[in-house]
């Protein structure tokens, strides 16, 4: 199998430089959608697809993203590594606007997205653990030159649209929550369940509103912060595909294996349906 890369733009990082024979292509999915087109292309030789979340011109608040098609559509072109970029607000004084985070866990506060691939007619549990991909965020660090990144940190994700009020500000950081945002769940969870290597480079804007020397979060602080990011986030993102082997060998951390053992619908009593829209994204154990 070979490597290709899907890249997961947020605010404020809404194109990728540099991919040659870039072209943008629309898929269907099962689920409705995608945020926008997938601009196609390679970039240092290797296969790579680039979907804004919330589509070209930010259309698509975080509650109105389209988690479940983004995520089957990247699959469903061969992606095989999904980086997810996105805005973050800092709970921690080290973490500075205009730092790098590297995520590795999340605590879920959203509210009625739709989490999974998974319901009635065809069950499935899958561990999140460990959420992210270790192999693949150590190719994220190691391309990270110049970069004032922090591997490691606990995203909480909050449903919005509106930012934080004070109080649950301060309650988030008594809980050990070290960024802040709304996008990364339930994304994480859906690339798990399509057995993506998955990984979050999240750039902070703001220190939310819990921080008594700086200003409560607002849109024009975000972009402020953002537009000085977004070079450093694309440079990261084209030093990667050097940092990963062209040839995909299976993944050390079991991200392509997640569903092996998480089906819990007896096969004689699954949904064919059901079975029928999981085509791109458990394929493999339900040889659809």
């Amino acid at each position: 199998m070979q490597t290709m890369i899907g890249v997961i733009g947020g605010s404020g990082v809404y194109q990728i430089d540099g991919l040659e024979g870039a072209s943008r292509v629309k898929v269907a999915t099962p689920w409705g959608k995608p945020s926008d087109e997938v601009l196609v292309g390679r970039l240092g030789g290797v296969p790579m697809a680039f979907l804004p979340r919330h589509g070209r011109g930010h259309v698509l608040s975080p509650g109105s993203v389209p988690y479940r098609a983004n995520i089957d559509a990247l699959k469903r072109l061969g992606c095989t590594d999904v980086v997810a970029v996105s805005a973050v607000g800092s709970l921690r004084a080290d973490f500075a606007p205009g730092d790098f985070v590297l995520v590795d866990q999340y605590i879920d506060r959203t509210g009625p997205r739709e989490g999974s691939f998974f319901g009635p007619g065809c069950v499935a549990h899958v561990s999140l653990a460990h959420p992210t991909c270790g192999r693949l965020g150590a190719a994220l660090t190691a391309a990270a030159s110049g970069v004032r990144l922090h591997c490691g940190a606990t995203y909480l994700a909050m449903e919005g649209p509106q930012f934080s009020t004070l109080a649950e500000s301060r309650l988030y950081r008594s809980w050990g929550a070290d960024v802040i945002g709304m996008t990364g769940m339930p994304e994480a969870k859906l690339a798990r369940e399509a057995e993506l290597c998955y990984a979050s480079v999240a750039m902070v804007t703001d220190y939310d509103c819990w921080h008594a020397d700086h200003d409560a979060v607002d849109v024009s602080v975000v972009l402020q912060t953002l537009g000085a990011n977004a070079a450093q986030a694309r440079g990261l993102i084209a030093a990667l595909p050097a940092r990963l082997d062209p040839a995909r060998s299976p993944c050390l951390h079991g991200c392509d294996h997640a569903l092996t053992h998480a089906l819990i619908t007896a096969p004689d009593s699954r949904d064919p349906a059901v079975m029928a829209r999981l085509d791109a994204v458990a394929a493999r154990v339900l040889q659809v």
